[in-house]
């Protein structure tokens, strides 16, 4: 399909009462359209993979093509540089969330951006870095456990983040890292209790809820199954 032929197809599906129920999530940006992530991943199915068609939906500038355009683009294709220009124009969590998830974490490049982002000024810059660490713990199976507390640093200090994107990131790194094994569980605790503390209301905030979920039986019977 080109460009065009998605986009119509994209308008076709949007839903200006989901837009409203969108915004009241927190999802902001502009062109919104309101289509659903399941729509979105069923018309990326039936796209395919394409460099080309990811580039060119990601340029108009619409937020579902946005969210979409990482759904169909080629890992393999991209470039440092394409990661830097689109994270720069990140204005609302989902389709930062939904580029680390579907694309991001996929590249060669992810781990070294992870850390250089949740350094940035800019909040969903950071959410990014913290957002993409996240979603290498869940996906990047074959990753040693070296590669995940190298972020540890990073996540303290993110921890003193009162923005609200940014916090919720951090957090999500830091239960998704805990969650790999037992080793990085005991590992993130520890850290969890570094942050509590420390003498923000973010900080405390992260390492309580972290530390819920971390030493909750569930997630410790999970790990000992593993």
């Amino acid at each position: 399909m080109d460009t065009r032929a998605v986009l119509k197809e994209l308008r076709a599906m949007g839903d200006p009462a989901a837009v409203e129920g969108m915004r009241r999530f927190g999802i902001a940006g502009k062109n919104l359209l309101g289509v659903s992530m399941p729509e979105l991943r069923k018309l990326a199915k039936k796209i395919g993979k394409s460099h080309r068609l990811a580039l060119e939906l990601w340029g108009t500038g619409i937020h579902d093509a946005r969210i979409l355009a990482a759904l169909v683009d080629e890992p393999d294709k991209v470039a440092a540089d394409q990661l830097d220009s689109w994270v720069k124009e990140f204005d609302s969590w989902d389709v930062c969330d939904g580029c680390c998830g579907n694309l991001f974490d996929k590249t060669p490049f992810a781990y070294s951006k992870a850390l250089e982002w949740s350094r940035a000024d800019a909040e969903f810059v950071r959410r990014a870095g913290f957002a993409l660490m996240a979603e290498l713990a869940a996906h990047d199976r074959s990753a040693s456990d070296g590669q995940f507390t190298r972020f540890f640093p990073s996540i303290k200090s993110g921890s003193m983040d009162e923005r609200n994107f940014v916090k919720k990131a951090v957090n999500w790194a830091l239960r998704g890292i805990g969650k790999r094994n037992l080793r990085l569980n005991a590992e993130a605790i520890a850290l969890a209790e570094e942050i509590k503390k420390l003498d923000s209301r973010s900080a405390r905030w992260i390492a309580a809820d972290a530390l819920r979920e971390l030493k909750s039986p569930q997630v410790k019977r999970r790990l000992r199954g593993a």
